[in-house]
């Protein structure tokens, strides 16, 4: 049955939720599942944006066929080529033969890439501010490239003032009726998966991000309808702020995380005993991972809302816990900087733990390290202790 939604006088949303995929890209942990988001716009002229994934392809053309009510469909935009987003292309052309595809110069090659589609004379190709009006509807085209493919666009719906932002401002989570932020509580149930969704996904292309910031600066947008999660038809500020500081790598908040690797719990005796010392020291917002035990785009959500890291791991086959050397290749491949790190190390008889991962944190832009070797050897001892309550101290000091 057919499950879609109205948002405006004569826009629709055609999506569907995910419930069983287990892992986003094939990496990213999904305990809340994913939405794919379609819109369906029926002005004189019958206009699709962007499709869906394979696996909701059932309810996706459901959804479409019902909402068009017997209309052929007239144009699909495509403004991103990811295949959970444009899965069903050659289901409508099948469909609906006379269909006219647009997208950008780079939107092509890679349609051809994926799929064995004939295409000639089917195509319509926008660049930056083109625009197309399709009866009441006159729409925008926005270059968003590297947000995060090279062919991703927006489009912007002059006469409603709705950007359709492809993956930007989307997160994990599928949809639980609710359509709108307005109607859930965004902070609570959303705004971590969120960042989780931002920080691995489009993370590393901060430089790009900010250049789309600043053409949505010039458009008077009432509204923002992702690829995935609810849309925004009220404080947008809320969302435009946050990808500002995420996109600058700024820290969210004032605080501590500490990232813990352990084998046999002596490392993170060490991290427990320090975070002891950070509360006693006055620190109120500190989070604490067993790195073994937290998916890492989970710690990387992590390092872009927190503004201190506390890195502590053991001596592993002569190098660093492969774990933490995981999180830590991952923060260099995410372009994690502005941050302040305190590596705490460990080995029983020649640790290299520490030396390693301070020389890689090095490696990054705009990192502070505020440790210089700090190792155990096995176990933490009372001659450890004065120096962690200083580390502690210095940490408090800093977030005041």
């Amino acid at each position: 049955m057919h499950n879609y939604r109205k948002i405006t006088e004569d826009l629709y949303w055609v999506g569907g939720n995910d419930r069983r995929l287990e892992l986003f890209e094939n990496i990213f942990p999904l305990s809340k599942g994913v939405s794919y988001n379609s819109y369906l716009l029926l002005d004189e002229k019958t206009v699709l944006l962007d499709t869906a994934d394979a696996a909701i392809s059932r309810q996706f053309l459901e959804n479409v066929t019902a909402a068009l009510n017997g209309r052929p469909l007239d144009y699909l935009i495509i403004n991103h080529m990811e295949p959970d987003h444009c899965a069903l292309i050659e289901d409508l052309l099948w469909r609906y033969p006379d269909l006219k595809i647009i997208g950008n110069i780079k939107t092509f090659p890679f349609i051809h890439q994926f799929y064995d589609l004939e295409t000639e004379g089917k195509t319509i190709t926008v660049k930056e501010g083109d625009s197309l009006n399709f009866g009441r509807h006159t729409l925008r085209f926005v270059m968003a490239p590297m947000v995060h493919w090279p062919e991703a666009m927006m489009t912007y719906d002059e006469t409603d003032k709705i950007l359709f932002s492809a993956d930007a401002f989307g997160t994990f989570g599928a949809l639980n009726g609710n359509l709108f932020t307005d109607e859930i509580d965004f902070d609570h149930g959303w705004l971590d998966e969120t960042r989780r969704y931002y920080t691995n996904i489009v993370g590393k292309y901060g430089m790009q991000v900010q250049n789309v910031l600043k053409k949505a600066a010039g458009l008077d947008i009432r509204m923002l309808c992702p690829l995935h999660g609810p849309i925004w038809r009220n404080n947008l500020s809320y969302i435009l702020e946050k990808y500002d500081l995420w996109s600058k790598y700024e820290p969210e908040e004032k605080g501590v995380m500490i990232a813990a690797a352990s084998m046999y719990g002596n490392t993170e005796n060490m991290a427990e005993v320090f975070a002891s010392f950070l509360a006693e020291a006055g620190v109120k917002n500190i989070c604490f991972h067993n790195i073994s035990k937290t998916h890492v785009s989970e710690l990387i959500s992590d390092t872009f809302k927190y503004s201190h890291i506390i890195l502590a791991a053991p001596t592993y086959n002569n190098g660093i816990y492969p774990l933490m050397n995981t999180y830590l290749e991952d923060m260099q491949a995410l372009s994690v900087q502005n941050r302040t790190f305190a590596v705490l190390g460990n080995g029983s008889w020649a640790p290299q733990s520490t030396k390693l991962m301070e020389a890689k944190l090095k490696e990054m832009k705009n990192t502070r390290l505020i440790t210089d070797n700090f190792t155990i050897k096995s176990s933490l001892k009372e001659d450890h202790m004065e120096a962690l309550k200083e580390l502690a101290k210095k940490i408090a000091e800093e977030l005041k």
